[in-house]
């Protein structure tokens, strides 16, 4: 029988008969890749297989013996305790942002509890990770390394070690022979995904896979990699700043409203508890377009800064420009100043920059772009030690809902006026 040939989308996992430009689901472009279903000329015989072994659901006593903690306490705190005993994790993010040197780190402060630690890398040499970490002190003799990417190499090679946690870098250069479409495409990258996963669960070993990102920051690859694993760990920030945020988008053994906040320095990553005092030690006075906000990540408030700038344009269509936040949400916040504050911007270009590379989706911070901008379009400088939070609806008004709430009491609590 003849082999038949679709297309599968690497954004979406959408299934297509013939190729197109733009997938029909997503609607991304250039997303579709060839993929060759082999037919099998008969039903295979069923095999016959003892069965499999099982437990009481009521036999699970929780604590923190069931749970590796990495004694990092932003990181522990983002899984809910530490990666949880033969849990499969990916780990994402963009080119730079720091993934090798914190799962390099993670892995130093493993090795330390006696735990046999194994890093596979299929990037870089055995030799630039260990220069890595020379510099970062994190050379722990508990640690190997292996510069492998075929599959069932990388799986023979975790059969011999045996390790208690090991570190896959990355999915997307992982190729099996079983599989004829090249490494990184959507076969190969749900193949190895499912072989490693399958592997790592019986055998009891805690697993942390890298995974890349697109331009857009969503995961590369097949939406079903994001389905297999058990939790999904997004290292977020830019890599022109210092500041880095642990994010968990998806955590079946803990909640996903944690964040860890770690400072890049030329010994690695280290932990920022209070990442708002490296905002507010550089605010001495007051300032032209520049206003603090408040967002709640998890139990914990961040103070954020943010940075307006209204200039005339010299072309007919004024431009908006945005760096960490929406820029649909900053059209919006424009229409209601002109409808409901008479700030006329039709005629002038509007820049929006949330300081120190983060990026805030959350609408609790309306109020703090509008009064930036207003800030700069009037010229009015604007107090250091103002908060400004709140969500504006389109009627103009300040929504006042618990998320306000919970805001306002945590400025109270910090000691500053909002």
């Amino acid at each position: 029988m003849k082999n038949k040939t679709t297309y599968i989308c690497k954004n979406c996992n959408h299934s297509a008969p013939s190729w197109a430009g733009q997938c029909p689901q997503c609607e991304e472009w250039n997303t579709l890749e060839e993929q060759i279903i082999v037919k099998q000329s008969a039903r295979p015989q069923r095999i016959r297989e003892n069965p499999a072994k099982t437990t009481s659901i009521s036999s699970f006593s929780p604590g923190k013996q069931n749970r590796i903690q990495t004694k990092v306490q932003e990181l522990d705190q983002a899984l809910g305790g530490g990666f949880l005993n033969s849990s499969f994790t990916l780990l994402t993010g963009e080119p730079g942002i720091g993934k090798s040197t914190l799962t390099l780190q993670i892995a130093h402060k493993i090795a330390q509890q006696n735990l046999k630690t194994l890093i596979i890398s299929g990037e870089e040499s055995e030799y630039q990770i260990q220069e890595r970490a020379n510099r970062l002190k994190a050379a722990h003799p508990g640690i190997t390394l292996a510069n492998e990417s075929n599959l069932e190499t990388i799986i023979a090679t975790l059969d011999s070690e045996k390790p208690d946690f090991a570190i896959i870098d990355s999915i997307q250069v992982i190729g099996s022979n079983a599989v004829t479409s090249t490494p990184g495409s959507t076969t190969q990258v749900r193949y190895c995904a499912e072989e490693l996963l399958g592997y790592c669960k019986k055998h009891g070993i805690t697993t942390v896979i890298i995974g890349h990102v697109t331009k857009d920051g969503s995961l590369a690859g097949p939406k079903t990699l994001e389905h297999l694993v058990d939790t999904v760990l997004q290292f977020e920030g830019d890599r022109y700043h210092d500041l880095r945020i642990l994010r968990t988008s998806k955590n079946r053994f803990g909640s996903t409203s944690e964040i860890g906040i770690f400072k890049m320095t030329a010994q690695g990553l280290e932990e920022c508890p209070n990442p708002s005092a490296e905002i507010l030690k550089n605010r001495t006075e007051s300032r032209i377009g520049s206003v603090l906000s408040l967002i709640l990540e998890g139990s914990r408030p961040l103070l954020i800064e943010v940075q307006a700038l209204t200039s005339p344009t010299h072309f007919g269509y004024p431009k908006r420009t945005t760096s960490g936040y929406d820029l649909n949400r900053l059209n919006l916040l424009i229409a209601v100043l002109q409808k409901h504050h008479g700030i006329n911007l039709s005629d002038h270009d509007v820049y929006i920059n949330i300081t120190g590379g983060i990026k805030v989706k959350d609408p609790i911070i309306d109020k703090a772009v509008t009064e930036a901008i207003i800030s700069s379009y009037k010229k009015t400088p604007i107090s250091p030690s103002k908060i400004a939070i709140g969500e504006i609806s389109l009627t103009g008004e300040t929504i006042n809902n618990k998320r306000f709430q919970d805001a306002l009491s945590a400025t109270q609590k910090l000691g500053l006026t909002a």
